[in-house]
């Protein structure tokens, strides 16, 4: 999927979050945005879903060419947008097999119940979650790391093309992180065109599920762009630091 954000300025509750944000991920593309607490990173992963408070004063983003500025969240979903979630809700009365199933009918995917259900205990054993969650209510009960790896089962179920990334890390041991990261590059190896935004404050993530290109925020906006190195460059100076060094190519 090919996603273009322009010149995007974007408010919640009367404050400015987001500043002359620009990004371009490309078909097959994996990106990773750090920086620290409030600088517009979490803002970002919900204005791309179409998130209701976050207000789009100026600016662009298109999704395949298209604009989607008005687009509601479940419209976005039915492009092949998704977002794994930081903190990700429960759902009381409603089991996560349910769910999944629900998603795949209202996005026009129907699949045999027997082949559904096939897929789904497949995907769930290579994640090394225990299947018994599939029939309790979605994330309700659950362990931080449970629902991590429930949000990857969907990415695995519903395969969309663009995938969002907000701190996969947080809640996952270093077991369980390699786990999601290998069914998460099994994923973009069986498909090449997804494109992938990975929201996160640390380098952890990016070892397992490693960018192409990292950007660094800083006040609502990419302050420096570059590859792999600037990861580093973060994890080894911190951010204060690395914002002061001059060198790293800016993303146009």
């Amino acid at each position: 999927m090919n996603i273009e954000i322009k010149k995007l300025f974007v408010k919640t509750e009367d404050k400015e979050i987001l500043k002359d944000f620009n990004l371009k991920i490309n078909p097959g593309e994996v990106h990773a945005i750090m920086g620290p607490n409030g600088v517009g990173k979490s803002t970002l992963s919900k204005v791309l879903m179409g998130y209701p408070d976050y207000y789009i004063e100026k600016g662009e983003i298109i999704v395949d060419n298209k604009k989607i500025n008005d687009l509601a969240i479940d419209e976005r979903s039915h492009l092949g947008m998704f977002l794994v979630y930081q903190n990700p809700i429960n759902i009381e009365g409603v089991t996560t097999s349910e769910l999944i199933k629900a998603s795949l009918d209202n996005g026009g995917r129907h699949k045999g119940l027997y082949e559904y259900i096939l897929e789904l205990e497949k995907n769930t054993e290579e994640l090394d979650f225990d299947k018994d969650m599939l029939h309790r209510s979605f994330n309700v009960g659950f362990s931080g790391g449970e629902r991590k790896k429930n949000e990857i089962l969907q990415v695995l179920m519903l395969k969309p093309k663009f995938i969002i990334l907000d701190e996969l890390d947080s809640g996952l041991d270093v077991d369980s992180l390699k786990i999601v990261a290998e069914k998460l590059n099994q994923y973009l190896e069986e498909n090449p065109s997804t494109s992938v935004l990975i929201i996160t404050h640390y380098t952890r993530i990016l070892d397992y599920i490693k960018p192409e290109f990292v950007h660094m925020m800083k006040n609502g906006t990419i302050s420096q762009s570059g590859d792999f190195k600037l990861a580093k460059l973060i994890e080894k100076n911190g951010y204060k630091e690395t914002f002061e060094l001059e060198g790293n190519e800016t993303h146009e």
